[in-house]
């Protein structure tokens, strides 16, 4: 996958050039006189820069907060700021080597558009072995690094759990946020948004989704946000969405995805389904008593599943028809 588009190459009169050469480059032990870096966008994303020094090859990620449609300075600012400070607030807790590791984060300035600035780090991403497995049959290795993942985010979450009780209202919100923009945007009928508000309440009403207790999430379990290496190396790049929440909001994202993936690229009858359970198998398997864990998971995911299918629904660059496909499966799911 092409997953970056050169830009050119950075100006030494540019402030970010000499942020990289007073506060970035000391810390990758480059010393080099006057570097020279080349500019790449992230395709996935108009925010995330990568730039490669030309002689050394060092390679940086660049992500600005305030350069994003519809963000004012001051959220980008402390957008900024939660993330440099949960990335490093992980690495802390051990998260910073094999088979766990969470990106450095080396700077922000909030002069500069509100830039964080990380090391760059090799890996498969999800989202191609996804696609591996299902337009190429690579069905192995897709389960084998979602056995990973399980790992990684089992473990997150488990030695980050908290002694409070899950706030599902906060997700109720969220649902209701959700809902909101796909009929704002026509995405969804008046009386479609009606029949999911009450399936909503149908599950606010359900005991099993207020019983476990609050974790630190990752918050954004897209593909993209995670790279793969040898073995059970787990590499997480993104934790702008860190926060507190049911272990399922995670999980559920995942297993959304898993679905979108299928539903797009196998057609709507491709079967995700031997990957989901999989992985949440192998969750589970990080517990005591791995069948009750399963049977509590399994119990509350179709509420974060279908959250997650009406989540994507609201790209513009979605199909209309695959926008359709997702919002009936989203219905299906809570159903």
């Amino acid at each position: 996958m092409n997953t970056e588009r050169f830009m050119g190459t950075l100006h030494k009169a540019d402030p970010l050039y000499q942020f990289f050469c007073s506060s970035i480059l000391p810390q990758m032990g480059f010393h080099g006189n006057e570097p020279c870096f080349n500019v790449y966008m992230a395709r996935s994303s108009g925010h995330v820069f990568f730039y490669e020094e030309v002689r050394s090859g060092k390679r940086l990620v660049a992500k600005f907060f305030a350069d994003t449609p519809g963000r004012n300075f001051e959220l980008g600012r402390h957008l900024m700021a939660k993330e440099f400070n949960s990335l490093n607030y992980l690495r802390k807790a051990g998260f910073k080597g094999y088979p766990h590791y969470v990106v450095r984060p080396l700077g922000i300035n909030h002069e500069i558009n509100c830039v964080l600035v990380e090391e760059f780090c090799y890996g498969t991403s999800l989202d191609s072995i996804i696609l591996g497995a299902i337009t190429e049959g690579k069905k192995e290795a897709l389960f084998q690094k979602l056995t990973s993942l399980a790992y990684f985010l089992a473990t997150l979450h488990n030695r980050m759990a908290g002694s409070w009780g899950i706030q599902f209202e906060r997700e109720c919100l969220y649902f209701e946020r959700t809902l909101k923009q796909l009929t704002d945007r026509r995405q969804l009928s008046r009386q479609g948004e009606m029949e999911f508000l009450s399936l909503k309440n149908r599950w606010a009403d359900k005991t099993c989704m207020w019983e476990d207790r609050e974790v630190i999430v990752h918050g954004d379990v897209t593909p993209s946000n995670f790279l793969f290496g040898e073995g059970l190396w787990v590499i997480a790049i993104d934790l702008e969405r860190m926060k507190h929440s049911d272990r399922v909001f995670d999980l559920g994202r995942l297993t959304g995805e898993l679905k979108h993936f299928f539903m797009q690229y196998g057609g709507v009858h491709a079967d995700p389904e031997p990957f989901i359970g999989h992985f949440l198998w192998e969750y589970s398997c990080h517990f005591p008593d791995r069948q009750s864990a399963f049977k509590a998971i399994t119990r509350r995911i179709p509420f974060y599943m279908a959250l997650t299918l009406l989540r994507i629904a609201r790209n513009s660059w979605i199909s209309s028809e695959h926008r359709e496909h997702l919002i009936k499966a989203a219905g299906n799911t809570l159903r």
